[in-house]
């Protein structure tokens, strides 16, 4: 076959289609008609310089063709941008809305615990016995909790507490499938943590120095670790409780939630680690350094309640797309 007399008797054919693939979504009837006939005229075309005269210019650049051209035709799913901005506007807000009970019930107990935990061990000099001699309390009190947030270069240190945070969130979305009860101990060894530290600080009369260190990063810290506390437990139940669907079905719907929710929460915890770093340790005003952490707080509560209120009420279910999860048998309520 002569090669150069085969690209050109249907080089027109192949710029035509090259232009209609470019204009896909903007194509008239007969237009689309059009496409799909050339469209498997180059399809013919590639199967025929492939077996005759496999040329490798002339064979990726048609095959390039070709596979824009089928993704015009059969609507195959092209990821790109537009998938980062659905997800960013109505998936991952959504799948926070709809668990709201869950985490917010979550961030309602740890507070009550976490206040009656400090209470304990500021109200009992036995108590703080058991957690370090009082030198070593003493020094961490003056110098380590304050100190702890500045003795490492800000840049390195966000990025290791935010991939700790990042794993803590994590590990609460995937083992949540165990009943929750890993779940629960996460919450709690953070309880002990939070408490003991906030205990010790106020029974040395220095719980404001306490409270302006750990509120600007905290509450959106805090936020996301509740979020997928919440995903986590919900996950747990549906073990237990898969209500009307099959139990597989539940689960897988309950799991690919919180696989997003995990990238998502990774995102808001990259956020809230830069404050840490950044802002916690800074020189600024006390009251300043809180409230950027309110103002970060404030702009993730109504960013959920806008766009994840919206996206529900629109039918939003926080799945993937009902394209890629695919149908499920309908069940009786």
């Amino acid at each position: 076959m002569d090669l150069d007399a085969f690209v050109a008797a249907h080089r027109d054919e192949w710029a035509r289609l090259d232009a209609l693939v470019r204009r896909r979504g903007k194509l008239s009837g007969p237009e689309a008609d059009e496409l799909v006939a050339l469209y498997r005229a180059a399809s013919t075309h590639l199967s025929t310089l492939r077996s005759a005269a496999p040329d490798p210019a002339v064979v990726g650049k048609l095959s390039a063709l070709v596979a824009r051209a089928r993704t015009a035709v059969a609507g195959s799913h092209d990821p790109g941008w537009r998938d980062v901005v659905r997800f960013l506007t109505v998936s991952f807000p959504a799948a926070v809305y709809l668990n709201r009970r869950w985490w917010v019930s979550t961030a309602l107990v740890f507070v009550a615990v976490s206040v009656a935990v400090s209470w304990w061990v500021a109200a009992s000099p036995e108590v703080q016995a058991t957690l370090g001699a009082p030198e070593q309390i003493r020094q961490l009190v003056e110098h380590d909790f304050e100190n702890y947030y500045s003795e490492n270069p800000a840049g390195s240190f966000a990025a290791r507490v935010w991939v700790n945070n990042a794993w803590v969130a994590a590990t609460c979305l995937v083992l949540g499938v165990f009943l929750g009860i890993p779940v629960v101990y996460a919450l709690w060894m953070n309880v002990v943590n939070l408490a003991a530290s906030a205990g010790l600080m106020a029974a040395a009369g220095r719980l404001d120095v306490f409270f302006g260190l750990i509120t600007p990063h905290g509450l959106l810290e805090l936020t996301a670790v509740f979020v997928a506390a919440g995903a986590g437990l919900r996950l747990g139940w549906t073990v237990i409780d898969p209500g009307p669907q099959r139990r597989s079905d539940a689960l897988a719907a309950a799991g690919r939630s919180a696989v997003g929710l995990a990238v998502g929460l990774a995102g808001v915890l990259l956020v809230s680690g830069v404050i840490e770093a950044f802002v916690t340790p800074s020189a600024l005003p006390t009251w300043a350094r809180i409230a950027i952490g309110v103002v970060a707080e404030l702009a993730f509560l109504a960013y959920v309640w806008v766009y994840g209120r919206r996206a529900v009420e629109a039918g939003e279910v926080g799945d993937v797309d009902q394209d890629v999860r695919g149908d499920v048998l309908p069940v009786a309520a």
